[in-house]
């Protein structure tokens, strides 16, 4: 379910007080309607600069995404917003970003933004997973690949988003930028390229349409049609699972969009 918002003058007084040391007095504070995970999102104007904000209470069970993103920042800076500083105390934990005005991405067929997004990650793939304690593709889809001997074919040494909802992907300055890295995972290349496939399908494109926009990526170029095969069952196998535990229009979609995905690649 959607986590409720906070708005800047909601978060304690002493909280506040501690972002101001980083980002100056706040002028004006906006908050952000796009996604469904943070209880805070808010663009922050400042005397100085502008920054955007997100967050969660520190009981959050999920809270552990903000050691993701805090971690993962430095190594993916200029392909993502610059991560600038934390704000821990014994109430909220408060990430502050570089901010970067643009829009979300269009995953329709014909869109330019995906072109900008390939670019991006084509560099991502480059980047060797840093040794940190971040989660490995092979545990990550554990339990939806059928047959266990056949996780060995997820493994790798590439850093992942994994996560490529086009809230996730930030359209600025004929650059596109990755967003929300709460799933930062080490693993195989082509499995990046792979998540992408599902959202296109999502987003309108026939599966031999969403491949084809992702062909050229050398990650893509790795994946034998065995890896592709077993990676869209075990999709198939974790959107049923989370559109079954919470039912909404849009889980659903992502489960039917992995399942076309799955019969395209039955008969290739």
């Amino acid at each position: 379910m959607p986590v409720a918002r906070t708005s800047w003058h909601d978060l304690p007084t002493a909280t506040r007080e501690r972002v101001e040391k980083y980002t100056g007095t706040v002028m004006a504070a906006a908050t952000v309607s796009e996604g469904m995970n943070s209880a805070v999102a808010m663009v922050l104007e400042t005397e100085f600069d502008k920054f955007f904000v997100k967050g969660l209470e520190r009981s959050y069970p999920r809270r552990w995404t903000q050691d993701m993103e805090w971690i993962i920042g430095p190594y993916v800076s200029g392909l993502s917003p610059r991560v600038q500083w934390r704000v821990y105390d014994d109430e909220w934990d408060l990430l502050g970003f570089e901010y970067i005005d643009g829009r979300h991405a269009s995953y329709e067929p014909d869109s330019k933004d995906l072109e900008l997004l390939l670019n991006t990650m084509s560099q991502l793939g480059r980047i060797p997973c840093p040794d940190l304690p971040i989660k490995k593709a092979e545990s990550r889809w554990k339990t939806y690949v059928e047959n266990p001997e056949e996780l060995c074919r997820l493994e790798g040494d590439r850093l992942l988003h994994t996560d490529y909802n086009p809230l996730n992907v930030l359209i600025s300055d004929g650059r596109a930028f990755l967003i929300d890295w709460a799933w930062p995972t080490k693993g195989a290349g082509w499995i990046d390229p792979a998540c992408l496939v599902i959202r296109l399908i999502a987003g309108g494109h026939t599966p031999a349409q969403a491949e084809e926009v992702v062909s050229e990526l050398p990650a893509w170029k790795s994946a034998t049609p065995e890896d592709l095969k077993i990676f869209a069952t075990a999709c198939v196998n974790m959107w049923t699972e989370i559109a079954v535990n919470e039912p909404v229009g849009w889980k659903w979609r992502m489960q039917q969009s992995a399942y076309e995905w799955l019969h395209h690649r039955n008969q290739t």
